[in-house]
């Protein structure tokens, strides 16, 4: 039976919300100007995050402005007693495309009225459908929950990071490190394509043999980050980050940022960190997820792979910059 679909906004004054949490750190990242949002016209409402993967399980836990993250696949008893039995005011799925554990978990968990992107098998579950155009950033996708709430956005909420834990090499490393001083370059990626050689990025510090670099990367890349370390003068050796605050304790005392990783592009909003971002030839990702910093180059692949961005035009948007800056 299809629902009955509100045409206007909902008329709640919530006191709890269930956000669906996308899979990846950059959509986390992006989830939290909504977070904030939320907590700045809500102040007393109880935000709770269903997370489908670990890691987004980890980023939101730390999170001061949650109450509570419960993993969708683990402990099913907590699970189940916390949320299944419970009834919310406001659940927002907030993908704009079939997915069926998206689905399913917005038909088992119970609220009062549930919000989605209008799409296919939606009609009938969801109370109130956001139509947006194509090519709406991702940030403004989740914000338009607060007009489907009646409300207008006070200001511009800037992503953030929740505080997290730092090693005590990371913050003597970040205690030392100059503001404005360093390029970064993210040699890591967390989606197939989006690496770059060590050749290339080699080629790119050597073309910039006056500026002070710092090499990021994940621990499956930490032995061609110290390969880099070692191999150019230029490099300043940094401490392997533990989790993405220490990334970004790091990334907002730079003074730009080079990265082939939309997670990186993210982590650098949130501080308004200039940056050049590469992206695989996605037209939607390069539009939907670009970069919030003010100042940015946005270099996209004519493949889809990272690699095939051609040397010089690396270059020559960090040079770009660089003279901008």
């Amino acid at each position: 039976m299809k629902k009955q679909e509100f045409t206007g906004s909902i008329h709640c004054q919530p006191k709890s919300i269930v956000l669906l949490a996308r899979e990846r750190y950059g959509d986390a990242i992006l989830m939290t100007p909504l977070i904030k949002a939320l907590r700045h016209e809500y102040p007393e409402i109880s935000i709770y995050i269903i997370a489908f993967t670990r890691i987004i399980f980890d980023f939101f836990s730390t999170d001061a402005n949650i109450t509570a993250v419960y993993h969708a696949k683990k402990k099913p008893g907590r699970y189940f007693s916390e949320v299944l039995l419970k009834k919310f005011d406001i659940l927002f799925n907030p993908k704009n495309h079939p997915s069926k554990s998206f689905y399913l978990q917005s038909r088992f968990i119970r609220a009062r009225y549930k919000v989605g992107h209008r799409n296919t098998n939606h009609d009938d579950l969801y109370d109130y459908l956001i139509d947006l155009a194509p090519g709406t950033h991702e940030s403004l996708r989740n914000l338009s929950l607060l007009t489907a709430l009646g409300k207008t956005p006070a200001k511009e909420y800037r992503p953030y990071i929740p505080e997290m834990p730092l090693s005590d090499e990371a913050k003597l490393f970040i205690d030392k490190l100059p503001t404005d001083y360093c390029t970064g370059i993210n040699i890591s990626a967390g989606a197939p394509g989006g690496h770059r050689t060590v050749e290339q990025w080699s080629d790119l510090v050597r073309n910039f043999p006056d500026e002070k670099f710092i090499v990021f990367s994940g621990m499956a890349d930490i032995g061609e980050k110290r390969a880099l370390e070692k191999l150019h003068e230029n490099i300043q050796p940094s401490p392997a980050t533990k989790n993405l605050y220490e990334v970004w304790k790091i990334v907002q005392k730079l003074k730009l940022l080079v990265t082939p990783d939309t997670s990186l592009v993210h982590v650098a909003s949130c501080s308004d960190t200039p940056l050049v971002a590469m992206y695989r030839y996605n037209p939607a990702d390069s539009i939907e997820f670009s970069p919030l910093s003010t100042y940015r180059e946005v270099l996209v692949s004519p493949a889809t792979d990272i690699s095939a961005i051609e040397n010089t035009l690396v270059s020559s948007a960090l040079g770009r910059m660089i003279e901008l800056l």
